[in-house]
């Protein structure tokens, strides 16, 4: 059930929650990470055991060979991961009514709990090397805090390709499993409020990036999406761009409302667009705004980074410009 056609991973929609955790700390020595539960004890076991780290909970039935032929295999993986997550079974012969209300109707069933709510899960007897994966995926790989690191930076860079590509969904997942494992990471913040005004929702990413500490407000990161907030809120007072593009036609030096334009377009996501317009009122009157088509280019090039194709772009344009 990994993937797209995982019920248990949180939507986009819903609240921003995450599959994996990264080096959850390990069992006390001599604790053992496996363990049997009852309907009774299920809340203790599984759910608030679940916010200290993952809990895979293996539904079975003594009757159910697939499930003799997957427990020994989670049983070794699980102790071999030393900690990093923890195994408890339920028989559901004895205990039915938490797997009815999870939905199971086929066993053997393999849901991870995650901060009290289920996460990820499997079907079926599936071969070693998957529960391997499985676990990785919640309990981070294992190795120390440099392996640690690694792995968040690439599920940052991952993220990133994601919401570049259009994947809101899958970006949002990524942010927010890097946020899980370290909530004051300040790109996987200013990635998630990225997530958000991509979907439209940036009263919510506003908020997600309110009251921050010091030192992540004066994140670059952060501070280039408070920016992007601000250039939004402002071209929703601008006007239509319909009727501005009217007036640019009859009127093409109105340098007021190619400006206006130019916002508009920004926040559209026409980056190229937007730059030409500032750039057309620089060749024309450097004076205009005391030269403000440049400096609203130069908020631009903040927001959208110093790789951004279209940055580069523009920087090229208007060097021709300022040293022509």
């Amino acid at each position: 059930m990994s993937g797209s056609n995982n019920p248990y991973n949180a939507s986009f929609g819903g609240q921003m929650s995450a599959t994996a955790s990264f080096g959850a700390a390990p069992a006390a020595p001599g604790a053992s990470p496996i363990k049997d539960t009852t309907t009774a004890t299920f809340a203790k076991d599984v759910i608030e055991e679940s916010r200290n780290q993952p809990v895979l909970v293996d539904f079975w039935a003594p009757w159910c060979g697939p499930c003799k032929q997957l427990t020994p295999v989670l049983e070794k993986v699980v102790t071999e991961a030393q900690g990093r997550v923890k195994l408890v079974k339920m028989n559901i012969d004895d205990h039915p009514s938490i797997a009815g209300q999870l939905g199971i109707q086929s066993i053997p069933a393999v849901i991870a709990f995650v901060n009290g709510r289920p996460a990820d899960g499997f079907m079926g007897a599936v071969p070693e090397s998957q529960v391997r994966q499985f676990i990785d995926r919640l309990g981070g790989p294992a190795g120390g805090a440099d392996d640690q690191a690694a792995e968040i930076a690439a599920v940052l860079e991952e993220a990133s390709v994601l919401l570049a590509a259009g994947d809101i969904n899958g970006a949002a997942e990524l942010f927010g499993a890097v946020l899980q494992a370290d909530p004051e990471n300040a790109k996987a913040l200013a990635g998630m409020a990225e997530c958000m005004i991509a979907a439209g929702q940036s009263q919510r990413a506003r908020e997600a990036l309110a009251d921050l500490p010091e030192t992540l407000a004066n994140d670059a990161g952060i501070q280039a999406v408070v920016k992007k907030l601000d250039q939004i809120d402002e071209a929703r007072k601008l006007g239509d761009p319909v009727a501005i593009e009217q007036e640019l036609a009859s009127n093409p030096d109105n340098h007021e409302q190619r400006i206006k334009l130019a916002k508009i377009r920004n926040v559209e996501g026409k980056r190229e667009e937007a730059a030409d317009h500032l750039l057309t009122v620089m060749r024309k009157d450097r004076s205009y705004d005391d030269d403000g088509a440049r400096r609203q280019l130069l908020e631009f090039f903040e927001v959208w980074g110093a790789k951004d194709p279209a940055t580069i772009a523009a920087r090229r344009k208007l060097s021709s410009i300022l040293f022509s």
